[in-house]
Order: C-alpha cells, then sequence, then structure tokens
C-alpha cells in the first residue's frame, strides 16, 4: 500500500499514536472499548511488541465472536419477523451456529459450504437458515442473495442468461412444513429435479457448464464450484470485506458491488490477501492479524497530504462513527447501566435480559428506541449500505438533551466507584478519561477542567457527571480515529 502511495505522489500519514490504537483495536476487533484498567496498562507499558500482543489477545477474547457474529448476521439477515421471517427458533440456531463457527475460527470455506449445501430442519440444521433468510425463495432471488452474500456481486445487475444459469442451481431447493411450531425442512427436492429438463442448464458464474451426476443435488455442485482455490471470486469477497471493515472502506469498493468496471484500488494488494487466505486454508483470523498488524492499519487519522485519491489510496485511518450497538455499549460500559430491548412481535425467546450486550443480539427484530434511530441494520437485503452511518440530528440532540442518557450518567455506578477513595481531582480527571477516551487528559485539558472545577461552584460528582457528559458528546468518543 505504501509503495502505491510513494507513486502517487502521496504522503502517508504517520503511525497513530498508542492511545489511538488502544481504542482503535478493540472497538474494530471486539466491538467494545478498553476498561480504565486496560488503558492504563497498556499506555504505561514499555514493551515495544505491545501492539501486536493486543492484537492476539483480542482475537482470543470472547467479544471478537459477539462482534462478527453482529456483522455477519447483518450479511446473512438474521431476523426472526418480517420480511424476512425466519421466526424465533431458527433465528436463535442460526445466530448460535454463526457464533459458534466464529468462535471456533472455522476455515472459511467450510463455514460458506455448509450453508449452501446442508439439508434438514431449521432448527436442528441451522444453516439452511441461509435459504429461509431470503424474502423470495425463488431460484433467481437464491442466486442474486449467494452473488452478494459469497462472490460480492450484484446478480440483479447480470445478463439475464447468465442469471438464469446461476438459479439452475438453486431450483431444486425445496421446503416442507413438519408437525412443530413453525418448523421447515430443506431439502433436495427430488420431484423438481424430475422437471429440471425442461429449464435451464446449470452454469457456472464464470460461463462453465455445470456437468451433474445424475441425482446429484446442484447445490453441493456449485459449492464446490465456490469454494476451490482458483475461484475468481470467493477468496477475494471475503479479503474485500475485511479490509472493507477494518478499514472503512474495500479495496474495490462498495465491497459488495464488484464488478468489471470497478476495479480494486490496489490490485497487488488484494490478490496478496487472496494468496494468503487459500494459503492459510481458510484461516479468516490469519488476514485479520496480516492487516491489523499492517503499517497502513495504524496510520494515525491526521492526514498529511490533500491529494484528492488520498483517501481511495488509505493514506491516514478513516474517521468512521461508532455502529448504534457499539455505542450504546460503550455508554453502558462507561456508566455501569444496562439496556431494554424488545420485539415488536412478542414471541417465544424474545426475552433479553438486561445485562445483554447489543452487539451480542442474536435476532434482528430484537432492538431498542436507541438502535434504531442510530442507524442499526434491518436485515432486510443483506446489503452493507442498510447500516446507516450518517450522523442526524436526532442522534445529536438524544445525546446532548435526554434524559435516557442523562439517567445513565447521573446514576453511573462506576462513576461513583470512581469518586469513592479519590479526593484528588487529578486522579478523578484521569481515571474518567481511561473510562471514556481510553488514554490520560492532556495537560491543557487538566489545567481547563481545574478551572470549572474551581469556578463552577459545582460539588465534586456535579462536576464528574458534567465531565462525563462533555466527554461522551465529543467527536473523539463518538468516532473510530
Amino acid at each position: 500500500m505504501l509503495a502505491k502511495l510513494e507513486r502517487l505522489g502521496i504522503q502517508p500519514a504517520n503511525i497513530c499514536s498508542d492511545a489511538a490504537f488502544l481504542r482503535r483495536a478493540y472497538l474494530d476487533v471486539i466491538g467494545t472499548l478498553p476498561t480504565a484498567p486496560e488503558a492504563r496498562e497498556f499506555l504505561l507499558s514499555a514493551d515495544g511488541a505491545k501492539r501486536s500482543k493486543l492484537i492476539d489477545a483480542l482475537l482470543g477474547r470472547p467479544e471478537f465472536a459477539d462482534n462478527w457474529a453482529m456483522k455477519w448476521s447483518d450479511l446473512l439477515r438474521i431476523k426472526a419477523e418480517f420480511p424476512i421471517n425466519l421466526w424465533p427458533n431458527a433465528a436463535q440456531a442460526y445466530y448460535t451456529w454463526v457464533h459458534a463457527s466464529i468462535k471456533e475460527n472455522k476455515p472459511y470455506d467450510r463455514f460458506v459450504r455448509e450453508m449452501l449445501s446442508e439439508s434438514g430442519s431449521n432448527f436442528r440444521v441451522p444453516p439452511v437458515n441461509f435459504y429461509r433468510a431470503i424474502q423470495s425463495r425463488e431460484p433467481q432471488a437464491i442466486a442474486q442473495a449467494v452473488a452478494l452474500t459469497f462472490m460480492g456481486t450484484r446478480a440483479d445487475q447480470w445478463p439475464k442468461d447468465r442469471l438464469a444459469g446461476m438459479a439452475a442451481f438453486f431450483a431444486q431447493v425445496g421446503y416442507k412444513s413438519t408437525a412443530e411450531w413453525k418448523e421447515e425442512i430443506v431439502y433436495h427436492d427430488r420431484a423438481k429435479a424430475a422437471a429440471a429438463a425442461t429449464q435451464p442448464a446449470p452454469v457456472f458464474p464464470d460461463g462453465t457448464p455445470a456437468r451433474l451426476a445424475p441425482g446429484q443435488d446442484p447445490r453441493e455442485a456449485f459449492a464446490n464450484w465456490l469454494t476451490g482455490p482458483k475461484n475468481p471470486y470467493f477468496a477475494r469477497n471475503i479479503v474485500n470485506r475485511i479490509w472493507s471493515w477494518l478499514l472503512g472502506r474495500g479495496i474495490i469498493d462498495e465491497p459488495d458491488d464488484i464488478r468489471p468496471d470497478n476495479p480494486p484500488v490496489n490490485p497487488e494488494l488484494l490478490a496478496l490477501l487472496e494468496r494468503e487466505l487459500v494459503a492459510s486454508r481458510y484461516d479468516l483470523q490469519h488476514i485479520y492479524r496480516m492487516i491489523l498488524n499492517s503499517q497502513t492499519y495504524q496510520l494515525s487519522c491526521v492526514p498529511k497530504s490533500k491529494h484528492p485519491q488520498a483517501a481511495a489510496n488509505f493514506a491516514c485511518y478513516p474517521l468512521r462513527r461508532l455502529e448504534a450497538e457499539v455505542l450504546i455499549d460503550a455508554l453502558c460500559q462507561i456508566t455501569g447501566t444496562s439496556e431494554k430491548y424488545s420485539s415488536a412481535i412478542p414471541e417465544p425467546f424474545t426475552f433479553v435480559p438486561e445485562s445483554h450486550r447489543s452487539i451480542a443480539l442474536e435476532d434482528g427484530s430484537i432492538t431498542s428506541s436507541f438502535l434504531e434511530m442510530f442507524g442499526r441494520s434491518p436485515r432486510d437485503t443483506g446489503l452493507e449500505s442498510e447500516r446507516a452511518s450518517r450522523p442526524t440530528a436526532a442522534q445529536r440532540l438524544h445525546l446532548l438533551n435526554s434524559s435516557h442518557i442523562q439517567r445513565k450518567i447521573e446514576q453511573s455506578r462506576k462513576l461513583e466507584a470512581v469518586l469513592q477513595g479519590r479526593p484528588g481531582g487529578g486522579e478523578v480527571v484521569s481515571q474518567i478519561y481511561l473510562m471514556v477516551l481510553s488514554r490520560f487528559p492532556t495537560r491543557e485539558e487538566m489545567k481547563v477542567l481545574d478551572g470549572y472545577n474551581k469556578s463552577s461552584g459545582l460539588k465534586p460528582r456535579e462536576v464528574a457527571v458534567d465531565v462525563v457528559w462533555a466527554l461522551i458528546n465529543s467527536s473523539e468518543f463518538l468516532y473510530r480515529h
């Protein structure tokens, strides 16, 4: 990446500070802020390898699976109610399988193969819910969902014969209900296979006709083709998505709009990541580790070039607003409070304990007014753009003026604990900064806050509440940087 910047005459940003890297890595990898003790330990450490050690530690944390299962749940449309209608039992089973797959670092080719090839009950064979979490069960709709999710391309824009050739692989998917409430079997329907002679022949998206053995499930043939090491779409799609998730935009951007007239900004980098994924036998954590340890990922968010292509070539780390789930979890962590969640259509298994974190919500139908306001993905289409990331006036007013946020700060058990036994104002302020911004306050900030403390006439607890309120409304808190 840096070689490309040099060729373009673009000066990259400086390497980010330890404080910026700490907060960035926690939010990007596990969707969670570091605690004040974790921040203090990292910032005071003189270990020259502490960044790579932190990356390894975060990849092994339980929250890693929570954060990335949330991202996959958006892509896979894990949602019990309209318009997906997985129903609660199936949504829970599907999410649990996705979460477990990420936690065990299941090879990516096996992860995808199971979704495309399995048959059985949507309650007992969770990956079959891939075929149910689509608004239409028509073969072309299934083909479009497969292409979007696992190839990063929008098949609805393909020529009709190309889409029809891919859709033929899914023309024999059958669905049948059972005596159990809302259970459904997904299977290879051989009765549909008998009618296949009058349908378009299955043709792989690269134009190669499929050769199916008698009685073979076409889904299996497609999965074999898709997950093959020489497939031109499979590895490219996922490494590009991971790059986009960690660096704000894809090497091909948008990450789910890969097409010939939307080339990668750095073909050599994309090819390297593809080769690494295949060579590692589809170990996604290997790709995370490579990107997180790279100099490109660890650049500052402060640009040093005004070149029009600087942002597209990753000359600095991009500022990005925290996702709705990450933001409310951070507010709850800082204040020691919790949230209430509900489903618009009450069903079994929609009760969520208040201690449950937003990034670990299994079902897209379970939500809150805060998550809706701050742009959580509705999980209707699987497009990355479903998640709204632009700030709105309503969001700003909620953070500034709502009783919801003010109550969290004023009733904060964490703040009470910070104030107890710490008569020195400087130590209280340092602890608050570590809790909220994952760094120590600067001398100038300490000077300003000391002046406010002396001139305001407020009690120490009231001053502390004001400081927390001011920090959580700062851009430094609300954005990845």
